[in-house]
Order: structure tokens, then C-alpha cells, then sequence
């Protein structure tokens, strides 16, 4: 008689919980373009510049007379590609000295850290993205937690304007505030043909699904992207480079022409600059729209 009291006991205990909740959703990776992950064969830019990135994102190598620098990685899986890349263009890691970067989001800063663990680099960041670097990308003022990646060294930092010095190269950071506070872009000379050939790697200026008016976290982004389009359209530019490489006329899987239609850096900044404008009218008109 006790056994089957306690037996109802459990089944009226049973009936009256509540139902299981669904269980929650898994972890998603950051997902990305497959021209984002496609290896392409690396290309001359000047006698001492190189393309190593893949067919959608830029990475770039210079050769100097005292060691190596690289501009940018990509995705964090490129990291054994771009050391890969390297050696074929006859640098060993040990040869890697300085990492340039443009802004710290996973599609470009992604492989630096495991990059600079395998060779020893330096790695060259400004205080705006040098904090968002020691978070390996983690609380973005426009992607929240979406796009972490792993975290790197930074080794120095630089003031707009600085010059970092390598072999004879210098390379001269500009800053460019707009898709990031702290985005980033680089200009050094090179040569081709017997002739000084001046390179801009000019940092992203596309603004994302950015909130552009009524931001709390960023009040001036507008201000920002007025003086990262200005500074981009200064740059000493005869051949301009882009994280992006679609961005400044590139298509770098096609080996006999990946450069059918250049950019400049006017053009380059002009246009971002009237696809932010754009932008720029449509969340104002929403916004009036909602007052009424």
C-alpha cells in the first residue's frame, strides 16, 4: 500500500512540472564569402611588393634588405597559407620582422596572432585598435561578440603620421577613422619599371548596417567618416590597395589580369563617400518617418 502511495506521488509530481525547454541554440562561427578563403597565386605590385592574400581579402608582403613585412592576413585560417606564401616568395619566418595591420576585424586581423607566434614579427597597432586586438575582436562597437578571433601582441604603437622604418622602406600610417575608430592605412614607395611607384593601402570605408545618427557608443561617427574620406582622398597613390580587393578595382584570381580596373584614392573616397551618404539620407528619412 505505501510502495503504490509513493508511486502516485511521483506521477501527480511528474504531471504537474513544467514541460523541458527546448534545448539552447548552439555556438555559430563567423561565416564568410568562400572568395574570402580561396587561395590564389601570388602577384607582383612592385619590386619589392607582393599579393598573397586570397581571391577576397588582401594580404600583402614587402621585401626589404633588413627582413619582411606583412600588411593585413584575412581569415584566422589563412595563417598557414600566408607562411606557405612566404616561403615560395623566399622569406623564412624568421625573416618576417614587422605586421602593418588596417583595422582589427577577423577578416583581416584574424591569423596575425598565430603569424606572429611562427615567426617572431613585430606587430604595429594605433591605441583605438590595439584595445579591440587585446579582446582578439570581442566587443565591437558595430558587431557586439559576432567576430572574435585570436588574440595577437602588439608590440608597438604608432601616432597618425609616424613612419616605421625597415631595410630602407618606410611606410607612413594615416589615420582613417571610419569603418573602424581606429582603422588604419599605410603608403610606402616601391619601384617598378625604374620608376618610384607609390603605394596606398588604403583602409575599408564602408559603414555596415552602422547606426550613423543618435549612436550612444559613437556620437561622432559621422565627423569620423567625414575625416577618414578626406584622408584617403590626400594619399600619395599611384597604386592603390584595398582589405578588400574588389574595393579598388582587383580581381585577384585572375592570374593574367587581376588589375583590369584601377582605382585611385579620390575616386576610391568619393565614391565611399556618396554610398555613405546614402546611407547616411535613408536611416535620417526612417528616422523622421518614425516621428510622425
Amino acid at each position: 500500500m505505501r510502495i503504490a502511495s509513493i508511486a502516485a506521488l511521483l506521477l501527480t509530481v511528474a504531471a504537474s512540472a513544467p514541460a523541458a525547454e527546448p534545448v539552447l541554440p548552439p555556438l555559430q562561427a563567423y561565416q564568410s564569402p568562400d572568395g574570402w578563403r580561396q587561395p590564389v597565386t601570388p602577384f607582383k605590385l612592385g619590386d619589392r611588393s607582393w599579393y598573397i592574400g586570397t581571391d577576397g581579402l588582401t594580404a600583402v608582403l614587402v621585401k626589404t634588405d633588413a627582413g619582411a613585412v606583412l600588411i593585413d592576413g584575412g581569415m584566422p585560417q589563412a595563417a598557414d597559407m600566408l607562411l606557405k606564401r612566404m616561403r615560395e616568395l623566399g622569406v623564412a619566418p624568421s625573416d618576417l620582422r614587422l605586421i602593418l595591420h588596417s583595422h582589427a576585424h577577423i577578416d583581416h586581423a584574424g591569423p596575425l596572432a598565430a603569424v606572429q607566434r611562427a615567426t617572431g614579427a613585430q606587430l604595429v597597432s594605433n591605441a583605438e585598435s590595439a584595445v579591440l586586438l587585446a579582446r582578439g575582436g570581442s566587443g565591437d562597437l558595430h558587431n557586439g561578440d559576432g567576430m572574435v578571433f585570436p588574440v595577437p601582441r602588439v608590440d608597438r604603437l604608432v601616432m597618425d603620421g609616424e613612419v616605421v622604418e625597415l631595410g630602407g622602406v618606410a611606410f607612413t600610417v594615416h589615420y582613417t577613422p571610419a569603418h573602424t575608430p581606429g582603422s588604419m592605412s599605410w603608403t610606402w614607395t616601391d619601384t617598378r619599371d625604374g620608376r618610384p611607384l607609390r603605394i596606398a593601402y588604403a583602409d575599408s570605408l564602408s559603414a555596415p548596417d552602422y547606426q550613423l545618427i543618435g549612436n550612444p557608443r559613437y556620437p561622432h561617427i559621422v565627423d569620423d567618416y567625414r575625416r577618414g574620406f578626406a584622408a584617403v582622398r590626400a594619399l600619395p597613390c599611384d597604386l592603390l590597395l584595398t582589405p578588400h580587393p574588389s574595393a579598388s578595382g582587383w580581381t585577384p584570381s585572375d592570374t593574367k589580369a587581376p588589375h583590369k580596373t584601377p582605382t585611385t584614392c579620390a575616386a576610391y573616397a568619393d565614391q565611399s563617400e556618396r554610398n555613405f551618404d546614402a546611407q547616411l539620407a535613408k536611416q535620417r528619412a526612417a528616422q523622421t518617418g518614425s516621428r510622425r
